[in-house]
């Protein structure tokens, strides 16, 4: 079995749901402790041809607390303000009508816990991609905690059955291919998806959110984008 392991992102880069994709088990990581200015809340989609970040807005947000013991800002006008700009950004592209209820739908999803907010806006992107990957998140998983790093990715592991542990390339530094075998797990990297395609009249910019590349691409196009 192939079990891919990573932090909740908000409607992250198509590398992450490739990684999806391959694993049979897609653990979201949600009960280590939360990187502040990382890719949890935040993202990049296309507006007047530049790349914009996006926030999610958070409350008593500490590297001390577990992404999971995180909640939303409800009192600020976020949800508004990012489907007005999504609207404006988008409303020309060619599967807007298409993508626009759907990401609509995401956004006004009522749940203060980022965890578990992310965690729905993966599974919607998901079922609309027509991935039929089994997620799941970490703090349900019976494991030993007190284990850090490769160390806790190998146990978790080994709680699942797997026999390949998937992680994005990006990752290769952080893991021992070794101590991976000591478990009876192969270690493989899964290289992001190398695309383009056109962007309204602007050169292309790489590695936006999933958001962009539904908005400019079919259905059929992204599943080979995936393949």
């Amino acid at each position: 079995m192939k079990v891919a392991i990573m932090q909740p992102y908000f409607l992250p880069y198509i590398g992450y749901f490739k990684l999806i994709k391959e694993a049979d088990t897609f653990v979201v990581y949600d009960d280590v402790n939360f990187i502040k200015k990382g890719w949890i809340n935040r993202n990049n989609i296309l507006v007047n041809e530049q790349q914009f970040l996006f926030t999610i807005p958070l409350q008593y947000v500490s590297q001390n607390k577990l992404i999971n013991e995180i909640e939303i800002d409800e009192n600020s006008e976020w949800k508004k303000g990012l489907l007005k700009t999504i609207n404006h950004a988008y409303s020309k592209a060619p599967f807007f009508k298409e993508v626009y209820p759907l990401i609509k739908k995401i956004i006004e999803f009522q749940e203060t816990n980022i965890a578990k907010f992310i965690l729905y806006s993966l599974e919607q992107v998901c079922c609309f991609l027509e991935i039929k990957t089994n997620i799941i998140i970490s703090s349900d998983i019976k494991k030993i905690n007190i284990l850090k790093g490769q160390e806790k990715i190998i146990d978790i592991c080994q709680k699942l059955g797997a026999t390949y542990y998937l992680n994005a390339s990006g990752g290769k530094s952080l893991y021992d291919e070794n101590q991976f075998l000591n478990g009876n797990i192969f270690l493989k990297f899964i290289e992001p998806p190398q695309i383009t395609y056109p962007q309204f009249k602007n050169t292309f910019i790489p590695y936006l959110s999933i958001i962009d590349v539904l908005m400019f691409n079919s259905l059929e196009s992204i599943q080979d984008f995936l393949k």
